[in-house]
């Protein structure tokens, strides 16, 4: 049976056990809102605290209960059952800086791969109480409420988001110049909300590249796709839970294919 091919109720049942895990980790995350932060560098230099350990170590527990023959791929933990035909994903918080240092945008991030295919994804943000969900072939969501990605007239006025340029390379940091000045404007630091904002209509383009790797995008994909928008790398193909780091999300396909044109050429 293809991805697409998945039963409408058992698509609504993946779904539905996703926003309870996100209902766990908004929990977990709001209890420690103004707990001192303290953290630890691991080898790639990024942070992880005792808080992202602890919300991954629940949504596993959860989710070993509920499906103990899906596979586990989390940011904090060795993976499990990789090769189970439903993997899910975790980011216990996207944007661990931001949590460290008291700003209030960072998030969870929880998604269901079928054969290495994104079929399910929450982007969910406790602090500031907004989830967006997804799933194959259904619209997607902001706060329970369907959503419409941004049909933006052209890429001059098109307003995109950058996470953090800084793990950028030579190639790609150049061709990111090169994007951001075919803009209007360019806003930074905003992780995976920006992505939400995409799927929302608010932001028309996202962009990353370096640190990003599949736990960070793999609920993207539902989200933004189910509203209407779309989510690749850099060379156009679809993102799997095997794509490299570059990632670029455009509320229009036009827009989409317009700044890959300019990535390739830079």
């Amino acid at each position: 049976m293809p991805t697409s091919a998945i039963p409408d109720t058992l698509t609504h049942e993946f779904l539905a056990f996703a926003h309870g895990l996100a209902d766990a980790s908004g929990a977990i995350l709001r209890e420690n809102l103004h707990s001192r932060r303290g953290f630890e560098s691991k080898d790639d230099d990024s942070p992880v605290t005792d808080t992202d350990k602890h919300v991954e170590e629940t949504l596993r527990t959860l989710i070993r209960h509920r499906y103990p023959e899906h596979g586990l791929l989390g940011e904090e933990f060795d993976g499990q059952n990789l090769d189970a035909e439903y993997v899910w994903v975790i980011d216990p918080i996207d944007g661990t800086k931001a949590f460290i240092t008291g700003i209030p945008i960072y998030g969870t991030l929880i998604a269901l791969a079928r054969r290495g295919e994104p079929i399910v994804g929450i982007i969910d943000h406790p602090v500031t109480n907004d989830r967006w969900a997804g799933a194959r072939g259904q619209p997607s969501t902001f706060n329970g409420q369907r959503i419409h990605s941004r049909q933006c007239a052209s890429l001059s006025s098109a307003l995109i988001s950058c996470s953090n340029p800084e793990p950028f390379g030579p190639r790609e940091r150049e061709a990111f110049e090169t994007l951001r000045g075919a803009v209007k404007w360019c806003v930074y630091g905003s992780s995976c909300y920006a992505y939400g904002c995409v799927a929302s209509g608010t932001i028309d383009i996202a962009i990353d590249c370096g640190r990003h790797r599949e736990v960070d995008y793999c609920a993207l994909v539902p989200v933004i796709e189910g509203a209407g928008g779309m989510i690749t790398d850099w060379e156009g193909r679809p993102l799997t839970i095997h794509s490299g780091n570059r990632l670029i999300a455009a509320g229009s396909p036009e827009r989409h294919a317009e700044a890959l044109r300019i990535l390739a050429g830079a």
